[in-house]
């Protein structure tokens, strides 16, 4: 249960499995282990199953797409016709769509079969995947610990083996560092990449689908089969796509390498940085070329961010409002109480948090101040990150302050909660491609290295990660046991 799509795709064409024996399988271990994870809010058994029955007609025609037949699974925040899409909220826990994501549609015209709809933090906010109506997620290298968030769920669910991929969604690191916390590699294209139609808004300015998976060659895959143009999504970028998978295998001798000194500096955790220094040294090995650069603005992400995100995400669930779908209170006395109640029952708190914040970083008197400084502030970091490109190829820099913490340990504590993207955030704010690959372990749990590239160069991402993974092993471990199955 833990080969690579190329693997299982080369079995699926010998016929030394099906693809419905190979969904049965899958469906049989998220029976016995998900109720450990609760990586899944929603399982869906027979749609997988005739996806899979339909992706073995495709098959015996032997003119199948790479992905005809694999199991993935979806983070629930993308739409998909006829199956619940919550976003981990009890505001839409009932709510199921009459159309399919674009991301979705294109998976499944390339015979992907969708296991079900994987857990996430409520509207992907969160750092921890604490924050879903439907419990958290537990990391499968650690029970006790977070997987990070908000693509928790499908970062669990690929660790465990309860899918061969899944996709997810990145608004401020929400791919990378859940995929750090997992110990998989997770890519979040450049904005516009890949189509946003479907996929339920937080801030649409920052929002990016992504890829999930084991290894860069997955993701490689992945990626050619989500990403282009799609004209029904103005945010879409016409920038041509490329064969991502077919560049993976040459060399990185030469790459020019960034190290900003304001990442790796002596606020970086010890151990940390031995072991991210350990993974570059692998990369100097294979030829890429490591030099110190800066990027002064790094301090201003973190505000800039925390006002910009929610600020758009005010904006965009102000559409939850009792009267036209999604959850309604009861008996409401008028129109005031409908909202009021609707609004406060549905969402929870770290939603109503943010919402608050944005509202007011809006509002009259304050936009100047607020909002207005901090897209000032972006367009410095996105200038910081053009200057740097035009020294380097690619940028290195860890994806996390430290490996999963504990469950419950950062709740209470808002601010440190948001001090866990700290190395993320930046990419979002300048519309940057940001990849994260397993480079070790600390204490028994996941660190990921973080690769940053220039406007919609993630083929040397998936390139540079691939050269290390030929070479490193970090990327094929596996959780031990769980519940009896090996992970």
């Amino acid at each position: 249960m833990t080969q690579s799509i190329r693997s299982l795709a080369s079995d699926l064409r010998q016929g030394k499995t099906s693809a419905v024996e190979l969904t049965q399988d899958y469906l049989q271990r998220i029976q016995q282990l998900d109720g450990q994870l609760n990586s899944y809010i929603t399982v869906a058994p027979e749609r997988a199953l005739a996806q899979a029955q339909a992706a073995d007609d495709r098959l015996s025609k032997a003119d199948a797409p790479l992905l005809c037949g694999i199991p993935i699974a979806h983070k629930d925040i993308f739409c998909t016709r006829d199956l619940t899409t919550t976003c981990g909220s009890k505001m839409l826990a009932n709510f199921v769509p009459p159309y399919n994501a674009t991301v979705v549609e294109r998976m499944d015209a390339n015979g992907a079969v969708t296991l079900g709809k994987t857990n996430c933090d409520e509207f992907a906010m969160g750092s921890s995947n604490e924050n879903s109506f439907f419990g958290a997620v537990k990391n499968p290298w650690d029970l006790n610990c977070v997987p990070g968030g908000s693509s928790g769920g499908s970062a669990a669910a690929v660790a465990a083996a309860l899918c061969v991929a899944a996709t997810g969604t990145d608004t401020g690191g929400s791919i990378r560092q859940p995929a750090a916390f997992c110990g998989i590699t997770g890519l979040k294209p450049t904005y516009g990449r890949v189509s946003r139609l479907g996929m339920v808004a937080y801030a649409s300015s920052l929002d990016q689908g992504g890829v999930m998976a084991k290894s860069a060659d997955d993701c490689a895959i992945l990626l050619e089969a989500m990403a282009g143009f799609d004209p029904k999504d103005s945010t879409s970028s016409e920038h041509a796509t490329t064969r991502y998978s077919e560049q993976l295998s040459t060399p990185i001798a030469g790459l020019r390498i960034g190290l900003p000194r304001q990442y790796f500096n002596d606020q970086l955790d010890t151990k940390m940085s031995g072991l991210l220094q350990d993974a570059l040294r692998e990369l100097e090995r294979l030829g890429a070329q490591l030099i110190d650069i800066d990027l002064q603005q790094t301090g201003l992400a973190i505000p800039a961010y925390y006002i910009i995100a929610p600020a758009e995400a005010s904006t965009n669930l102000s559409r939850y409002d009792g009267v036209r779908y999604g959850y309604r209170c009861s008996d409401p006395k008028d129109l005031q109480d409908l909202y009021v109640r609707s609004r406060s029952e549905g969402f929870g708190a770290e939603v109503q948090r943010r919402i608050l914040v944005g509202t007011y970083a809006l509002s009259s008197g304050y936009y100047d101040a607020y909002y207005g400084q901090a897209q000032r502030a972006r367009r410095l970091i996105a200038q910081d990150f053009a200057k740097a490109f035009a020294q380097v190829d690619v940028i290195a820099s860890p994806t996390t302050p430290g490996p999963a913490f504990g469950l419950n340990d950062k709740t209470q504590d808002p601010v440190a909660m948001y001090l866990e993207d700290i190395y993320t955030l930046a990419v979002n704010l300048a519309g940057l491609p940001g990849l994260s690959m397993p480079a070790g372990f600390y204490d028994h749990r996941p660190v990921g290295l973080q690769l940053l590239g220039n406007h919609f160069d993630e083929a040397t991402l998936l390139r540079t990660a691939h050269q290390y993974q030929q070479t490193t092993d970090w990327h094929t471990q596996r959780p031990g046991l769980i519940a009896g199955g090996d992970a």
